[in-house]
Formats: structure tokens, sequence, C-alpha cells
């Protein structure tokens, strides 16, 4: 059996620390080196329904993409749920480690997992990380294109179809249905930072999460402006008078969780070929999102 030491070894080797942006802090949260790592559960975010799941799985190590600290702390006692949580790990004899923008950077990681999903061809990194150590491209997000374009209603139900957790909020979409799709960026997680970036591609659609409002209307009165301007015959931005690029706006632990589809398998391979002992996994797909319910409008015009 490999020790934690070992196994958190071939997990940066699969998903560098060095691809991480800057304020990010991925790697080992909590654990003994020495500790033997048998048994490795997954899961989207280190919640406390999660961290119950592992402990009575009886995981040695979980492995999360979102972090249990996003900044950095002071304490880890009882007066909060994270200290909470970190002192049940060390009392259960489970490691934490957490792959968060170096995963979504790296080869077969969160980014290339969501796109391959989403049947995209031709991929390359939305923001490229050069990176002399690796023999292929990696970066932030991933464009890429369908086998044949669709409309963007058949395309969201693609979207809708592939996350491998169902949540109450489904995926929102901007756009007329009926606009052809063939030219795709996705970013998992929260992506209206990068609105300049996907422009810049001159894609069809962008798939992403936690688009806020005043980003996403800024982003599609700029597409539907250029959408215009080409339409009276003024050279504007790339292709046809479609507004592009529509948006398709998902949960964001639900497309995020696409990467265990890759990294389960992964990790327990890169253990076996370099240990020559598989671990046991679990992949834990509780939905983390933090909305439970929705509540549908009755139709009814109310004023104040």
């Amino acid at each position: 059996m490999t020790n934690l030491d070992q196994t958190v070894d071939v997990l940066e080797t699969l998903y560098p620390l060095r691809y991480a942006e800057s304020w990010d802090a991925p790697g080992l949260i909590v654990g003994d080196l020495t500790a033997p790592v048998g048994r490795i559960a997954f899961a989207a975010d280190p919640t406390m329904a999660v961290i119950d799941e592992a402990i009575a799985w009886g995981a040695d190590l979980l492995v999360t993409h979102h972090p249990l600290f996003f900044r950095s702390v002071h304490q880890v006692s009882g007066l909060g749920a994270r200290g909470m949580i970190v002192n049940r790990l060390n009392r259960a004899g489970c490691a934490l480690w957490v792959g968060h923008t170096n995963a979504d950077a790296a080869v077969r990681g969160v980014a290339q997992a969501a796109a391959d999903g989403l049947g995209l061809r031709d991929q390359r990194p939305l923001v490229p990380i050069d990176d002399a150590a690796s023999d292929q491209t990696v970066g932030l997000g991933r464009v890429g294109r369908l086998v044949a374009p669709e409309s963007l209603r058949d395309f969201a139900r693609r979207v809708c179809d592939a996350l491998p957790i169902r949540t109450e909020l489904g995926v929102q979409v901007c756009g007329d249905p009926d606009t052809p799709i063939e030219t795709v960026a996705v970013l998992p997680g929260s992506g209206d930072s990068l609105f300049d970036e996907v422009r810049a591609a001159g894609v069809d659609a962008y798939v992403t999460s936690d688009l806020r409002h005043h980003p996403a209307t800024d982003a599609i009165e700029q597409a539907r402006y250029e959408a215009m301007m080409r339409a009276a015959g003024v050279t504007l931005g790339t292709g046809d008078t479609h507004v592009r690029p529509v948006l398709v706006n998902t949960p964001h632990s639900a497309i995020e969780s696409m990467w265990f589809r890759y990294a389960v398998g992964d990790i327990a391979d890169a253990l076996e070929r370099r240990f020559g002992t598989r671990p046991q996994t679990n992949w834990i797909r509780l939905n983390t999102d933090p909305w439970t319910f929705t509540v549908p409008q009755t139709g009814e015009d109310r004023h104040e």
C-alpha cells in the first residue's frame, strides 16, 4: 500500500501545482504523509455531508476540486464549520487533497473532461499556459468544435444531459434557440472574467457557470451590437449576422464534477503503474449545489 507522501507525488504529477492561479492554494490540506492510503474518495466540494460519507466509507484520502479554504485562516478550532471539518478528518485519519485551478488547466483535467463530455473536437486551451515541461498544450478552459452544427436548443440539451450530477437549477441559456452552434468555448467554474478571451476566440457559444447579471448583460449586448453592424454591412467581429457567443450557464459543481470521469481512473492507474498497488475508489456524487429548490412565478402581475 502506498503512503500519503507517495500518493500526493502522483497527484501533483498529474495536476502540477505550478498550473494554479496566483491567488489559489491547492494541494495537501490535511493529512499525515506517512499514513497508508488504500481508499480514495472523490467529490466536488469538501462539505460536511461529503466528509461524513467519506469517513463512513473508510477513506484514507479525500480528493476534492474545490478548496476547503479560499483565504488564509488563523484557527481551525471547533468555532467554525471548516475547523470542525479539519478536526473530523484528522480524528478519522482521512487526508484532504485539493486539485483546483491546477486541475482546471491540466491534461485530462477539469476543462478537458468537460470539453470531451460535450463532444468537442480540435480542442485548444482558451487561455494557454506556457509549460516547457509538458509535451501537451495546457491552460484554462477549452475551445473546440462540434462534429456537426446543431441548434442552440439542442446544444443546451446536450450540455444539460452531460452533467453527471443533477441539480435544482438546470441550465440557463441566453440566445435564440434556433441559433446554429458549431464552435464552443467551455470554462467549468466561474467564467465571466474571461469574456474578452471568449470573444477573441470567435466561438458560437460559451459554456460556463456563475454568470453575473452585469457582465453577462454587457457581453450579450456587445454580441447583439456586432451582429447588427454585420447585418448593416459593417465589418465588425467575425462571421454572419448571428449573435455570438450565446451563453449557457451551468450549475458550478455539476459541470466541474465531469472531471471525476477521468480523475478517478487516472489516479488509480497512475498509482498502480508506479507502485504496483491499486487503491479502492469512491466517487461521492452528492449534489453540493447550495440551492435546494426553485419557486416558479404564478404568472400574475404584482405591483407594490
